[in-house]
């Protein structure tokens, strides 16, 4: 890479890839709604360093995927080992030793409760199969009729054809109606949504009365209810009381119904505990992970699921199987990789350290919440977020260029700002990675339109998702 330079990466990029979930014209563009792109030399702990030798504090955790930093030397060791002795081998009519003792782990992380791991590659084909399995599962069962699915007002869960039926934005969704075979939505239980006199609790309450009515009258039809436990992620950081779970645990067992927890962000001990369900006392019938689970290292993603499921495709018939398949299912590096950030969470006591992060975090961001355009700071273990009151089209990517500036990668969601970053930053990493979004969104609000008060922005989640246009990880496409 001697004599490369930002610019040369960058002409060579736009000429030849096209870059995910991007309006590539924002990355050619000059003017407010410009998108920068970035080049990528290398990373080193909480930091990303450019071709110009520029560096960046990793804000989002590229995508909530990186736990313990880039070029973690533990991971690095682990991967190195395991490139010595297997690279890859299919996982139909075979098996090896990390898949094994990675099923092994996760299964334990249950309490046993969820026995048997699948596993594909990206979030999106985790909910995939979580879906089909379902699905199959009620047809193995003799219950054909069960054939449809519920998720929450302003959810999250991927943008194949059939996560596409489970995510509730329309702005990843629309062009794609004819194919999407579509699900249900019920009340989401954002606690934004508290009425006065209202608790967070109400709010859960309230949603949950809302699934009982809907399960009571066409539960017999349903297969899945599919929830981001806690914090729904691409909606704007969207978070909710336990309640919710407890109350949707008990709602999906009255009327058959099989509860599906996609951790896929939150998992990993991202809100507290390592799974985010865990915080309301309940286990889930379907776990879907990615993510996190490597490390940010590799691409994996895995369901988990009960004995009762994983019983009723155990058949001499083959097509009661379940007969989904990856050409990169279990891959050994990625299993590798995902063993390795287990063994830092126990190792390193990372679920209590993070205890002690979470709290240094909230004292860090903790004046925001006297800004006179902030709404609704919050907080769920290691993520935090807040509101913007603006109705500037642009102010996503202000902020975004302003942050870059400040040495910073926060990608605001619409004009919900949020910060998820690696588990390892030192005292005056948060210190910098607050003073930095501070500075961003004074900056990014200088020269934007000023707006009245918009009254509740979580009256209705559906209309808080769409405009936050954004409601993609971080996406500015606006």
């Amino acid at each position: 890479m001697s004599g490369s330079s930002n610019r040369d990466w960058l002409d060579r990029s736009l000429a030849a890839v096209w870059h995910p979930c991007t309006q590539m014209q924002h990355h050619h563009s000059t003017g407010p709604m410009a998108l920068p792109l970035v080049p990528i030399a290398s990373g080193q702990g909480a930091w990303l360093y450019d071709f110009d030798g520029k560096r960046y504090l990793d804000g989002i955790s590229s995508w909530w995927t990186n736990l313990f930093g880039h070029a973690n030397p533990r991971i690095n060791a682990a991967l190195k080992a395991q490139l010595e002795s297997l690279e890859h081998v299919m996982l139909a009519g075979f098996t090896h030793q990390p898949v094994v003792e990675l099923s092994e782990r996760l299964a334990a992380l249950t309490g046993g409760h969820l026995g048997h791991a699948f596993y594909a590659s990206d979030g999106a084909s985790a909910t995939e199969i979580a879906l089909k399995m379902s699905f199959h599962h009620w047809q193995n069962r003799g219950r054909p009729q069960k054939t449809r699915f519920l998720c929450l007002e302003g959810s999250y869960h991927g943008e194949t054809v059939g996560a596409l039926a489970v995510t509730d934005v329309a702005l990843f969704k629309d062009a794609y109606a004819p194919l999407v075979r579509q699900a249900d939505t019920v009340m989401c239980p954002d606690a934004r949504r508290a009425a006065p006199g209202e608790t967070a609790i109400d709010v859960a309450r309230r949603a949950a009365a809302a699934l009982e009515a809907k399960l009571e009258a066409e539960g017999e039809q349903i297969a899945a209810l599919i929830v981001e436990p806690l914090v729904q992620g691409a909606a704007g950081m969207v978070m909710y009381d336990p309640e919710y779970l407890r109350l949707a645990r008990q709602l999906c067992d009255q009327y058959e119904v099989h509860l599906i927890c996609d951790e896929i962000a939150v998992g990993c001990g991202r809100t507290g505990t390592f799974f985010a369900h865990e915080q309301a006392g309940i286990k889930p019938d379907l776990l879907c992970l990615s993510k996190g689970i490597s490390g940010g290292y590799l691409p994996l993603s895995i369901v988990l699921s009960t004995d009762a499921i994983y019983a009723a495709f155990y058949d001499e018939a083959t097509p009661r199987g379940f007969l989904h398949s990856h050409s990169y299912t279990g891959n050994p590096l990625a299993c590798r990789a995902a063993l390795a950030t287990l063994d830092i969470f126990a190792e390193d006591q990372v679920l209590t350290a993070n205890r002690a992060q979470a709290a240094r975090l909230e004292t860090a961001f903790a004046s925001l919440a006297g800004h006179p355009r902030v709404r609704h700071l919050r907080q769920r273990g290691m993520i935090l977020a807040f509101d913007v009151e603006s109705s500037d089209p642009a102010f996503s990517r202000k902020f975004y260029r302003a942050a870059l500036e400040r040495q910073a990668l926060v990608r605001p969601m619409g004009n919900t700002v949020y910060v998820m970053p690696p588990y390892i930053l030192t005292q005056e990493e948060i210190t910098h990675l607050a003073q930095a979004v501070a500075g961003a969104l004074d900056a990014a609000l200088e020269n934007g339109e000023a707006t009245d008060p918009p009254g509740d922005l979580a009256q209705n989640a559906k209309c808080y998702v769409k405009a936050a246009i954004a409601a993609k990880h971080g996406r500015t496409l606006e």
